[in-house]
């Protein structure tokens, strides 16, 4: 009996045969190569497991193989989905959608050369932080302010400039998990300073701020804001006000790591009491560290605001070269900011801000997960969310522009689980 194996057609056979006219016509010859190699091997394995595959000598089948897997890998790896889980900073979604003035910016920056790091007026080299750092200060009412890649990069900047050695107090209730599983702790130790824990878990004082200032070697205070966690009951916290006086008192910086970067009144958006920068600063704080993308609503960003002597220390520290942001991610954050000089027309054109709240809820015979991953599995993919065992189509983050496209999605999806 003839070895299956020996059925299988040789590379050069099938590279020239009718079959693989149009693949070697329409695709490198080093691609295809590869592909039919690798299926080779596929059915060597699953001749050996004792298979005994059909395909095995049909030329035409080997092609439309070579296809499928060319097309597949010629799908760029990250791609669009429609949002229809409710969450507006959904971070396995890309976070916040941009403005079009952003896309706009962004698309021009890209498309051609610009006076990022030159001085039109000089004619001499200049420098990327000039651009949107003064923008941002105007916003947040303070004396400067600096962009670099992230808002864990601004914080890791900022200690590494102000406490590089030395201690920053933290207090144990603010030594909060982001995204990522990136602690607190281990950005400060990164940075080269040295956590000084104060306090418990669930009350801090400014009395306790106060004792190890005096007893250790610290260089700074450090806020973290509890943005995605709230603790209640038997609780305190150090105010603001309070410990901007004491490190005034200890000549010590209070650096304040906000993280959302809510730059407007929470009020307008229904939202509960919310810091923002402008407020932190108004109470003392010397400088807050923000996220670009998040509230704010614009590009991946760390925004840093406050005294102008920390900023200068910042910027000359050889670290923020590290973690400078490109061209394009400060034309979208610079167009971004323009829009809130007007709060109304910030409200109207930044996504996520303005995003309603609406929902559909769908049963399906095969339980809502299996109906869940037929909508991840189509084109586009459609994310939702489930609660209570059904399937929540959340519309608040769903573009109107896509909605058409969703009932499609969903008719399709339907129709699959009900075969």
């Amino acid at each position: 009996m003839m070895d299956p194996r020996r059925m299988i057609p040789s590379i050069d056979g099938l590279l020239a045969s009718q079959a693989f006219a149009r693949v070697v016509r329409d695709h490198p010859r080093g691609r295809v190569v590869h592909h039919l190699r690798t299926l080779q091997e596929e059915l060597r394995r699953r001749i050996s497991d004792g298979e005994e595959p059909s395909e095995v000598a049909s030329q035409a089948w080997w092609a439309r193989a070579v296809e499928e897997r060319l097309a597949t890998e010629d799908l760029p790896s990250l791609h669009p989905v429609i949002n229809a889980t409710g969450v507006v900073l959904h971070t396995n979604l890309g976070r916040a959608p941009l403005a079009a003035e952003a896309l706009e910016a962004m698309t021009r920056a890209g498309r051609g050369y610009s006076n990022l790091e030159y001085d039109l007026r000089e004619g001499r080299r200049g420098s990327r932080y000039v651009h949107c750092a003064d923008l941002l200060a105007e916003l947040a009412e303070a004396e400067a302010g600096l962009v670099v890649n992230n808002a864990a990069a601004a914080l890791m900047l900022a200690l590494n400039t102000v406490a590089r050695g030395r201690g920053v107090v933290v207090s144990r209730g603010e030594l909060v998990e982001i995204g990522g599983g990136f602690r607190i702790p281990e950005i400060l130790e990164r940075s080269g300073a040295r956590l000084v824990e104060v306090g418990s878990t669930n009350r801090t004082r400014t009395s306790d701020y106060a004792e190890v200032a005096l007893e250790q070697d610290v260089a700074a205070f450090l806020k973290v804001h509890r943005s995605n966690f709230r603790m209640t009951g038997f609780t305190e916290d150090a105010p603001l006000e309070a410990l901007a006086e004491l490190g005034r008192t200890h000549g010590l910086p209070l650096l304040f790591d906000l993280g959302s970067g809510l730059f407007v009144d929470p009020a307008t958006l229904g939202l509960p009491p919310e810091p923002r920068p402008l407020d932190a600063l108004a109470q003392g704080a010397d400088l807050v560290v923000v996220s670009g993308d998040k509230l704010f609503g614009g590009p991946q960003a760390g925004i840093a605001v406050g005294r102008k002597t920390l900023i200068e220390a910042m910027r000359a520290n050889p670290l923020c070269r590290a973690l400078r942001v490109d061209k394009a991610t400060l034309a979208g954050l610079e167009a971004t900011a323009r829009l809130y000089r007007d709060p109304v027309r910030a409200l109207e054109r930044i996504p996520t801000l303005r995003m309603g709240s609406w929902g559909v809820v769908l049963s399906a015979s095969g339980g809502p997960h299996r109906l869940a991953a037929a909508l991840r599995m189509g084109d586009p993919p459609v994310v939702a969310r489930i609660e209570d065992d059904r399937l929540v189509l959340d519309v608040r983050t769903v573009d109107p522009a896509e909605l058409e496209t969703l009932v499609d999605r969903i008719l399709d999806a339907t129709a699959t689980e009900d075969e």
